[in-house]
């Protein structure tokens, strides 16, 4: 990476990062007007001709923030999709409007078929689907495009208050396009599961932080308890699983970004990211004592978020599995 890359890459880490502080509530207006709906759409049709590099690199600010937004949804999966369909009109339209922001799309990956040229069936868990205007959903190795009135969307409450989850069904619904996939439809699974992961990495480094921030203002026996043995040793352990989660997304994230088959480094990723992250905000609570356990802390935001994102897009116990199953076929 040259230097200029890296000065880029650390202002817009910085202006993540102070943009997410003002308010963890962020409208998808701020998005589009910041300019991250739009970092991989080409610069031809309004965006920046940005890799998922830089993508990533707002999704770990987002983590950090403990940010409520529909970025995943509505501009990583939907940007995800349309970069893999065949070059069209309509999928230059639905790029533009993604950087641009004039309408809202949402992503289904599974559940769904084309029976008698409409779409039926049901997906659970889908990121940023309530309100969106249109939704891409995944079928037989193309894309249909649906208006969003067509299908049932109904919230789906989940422990994180951070994100908006929704179960997505339809019977007969009405396509609008039917789009050809050039890539394959996999791909799509494994930038979620970086994603999510890219997520963790960051909420578990603001976790320690903020702990160890804390236990070095707090004292007892006239010391402050960072310099406790255990102490030490509990905040070690916390950055060396942090240190390994970030080996591990930055490979994913690498192999996504050039556009390789990123399925063993994403099963990774996501496996270990997100297991470290409820461990380390988990750990963070029990650190920060009886106010760690307060509302007004704020550590049992960053421990849901961690939680479910531990679940979202395949738990670690599910990737695992698919990791040994991929190593076996390999012997």
């Amino acid at each position: 990476m040259t230097h200029g890359f890296s000065e880029f890459h650390d202002e817009l880490r910085s202006v993540a990062g102070d943009l997410l502080a003002k308010d963890r509530v962020v409208d998808w207006s701020v998005l589009v007007d910041a300019g991250w709906t739009g970092l991989e759409v080409p610069d031809g049709l309004g965006g920046s001709g940005a890799t998922f590099v830089e993508t990533a690199m707002i999704l770990d600010q987002i983590g950090r923030a403990a940010s409520a937004n529909r970025y995943l949804g509505s501009a990583v999966l939907a940007v995800g999709v349309l970069n893999l369909l065949e070059p069209s009109e309509i999928r230059d339209e639905l790029l533009t409007a993604v950087a641009s922001g004039p309408g809202r799309l949402g992503v289904a990956t599974d559940g769904f078929a084309v029976n008698g040229g409409r779409l039926a069936g049901r997906a659970g868990f889908v990121p940023d689907a309530v309100g969106a205007d249109r939704l891409l959903v995944l079928v037989d190795g193309a894309v249909a495009v649906v208006d969003a009135a067509q299908m049932s969307v109904v919230p789906q409450p989940v422990v994180d208050e951070t994100r908006q989850l929704a179960t997505v069904t339809a019977e007969a619904a009405e396509i609008a396009e039917l789009l050809t996939l050039a890539g394959d439809p996999a791909s799509v699974r494994h930038r979620a599961e970086v994603a999510i992961a890219c997520d963790s990495l960051g909420l578990a480094e603001q976790m320690l932080a903020a702990t160890v921030d804390y236990v070095l203002v707090r004292h007892q026996f006239g010391r402050p308890i960072g310099s406790f043995q255990a102490v030490k040793h509990a905040c070690a352990d916390m950055l060396v699983a942090i240190e390994v989660s970030r080996r591990l997304v930055s490979d994913a994230v690498g192999v996504l970004a050039e556009g390789g088959d990123a399925a063993t480094q994403a099963a990774m990723a996501k496996s270990h990211a997100c297991s470290a992250a409820v461990d380390v905000a988990g750990k963070a609570m029990q650190l920060h004592g009886g106010i760690g356990y307060t509302w007004e802390s704020g550590i049992h935001v960053y421990l849901k978020r961690a939680t479910l994102n531990r679940a979202l897009f395949g738990s670690p116990a599910a990737q695992r599995k698919r990791l040994s199953q991929r190593y076996s076929k390999g012997i």
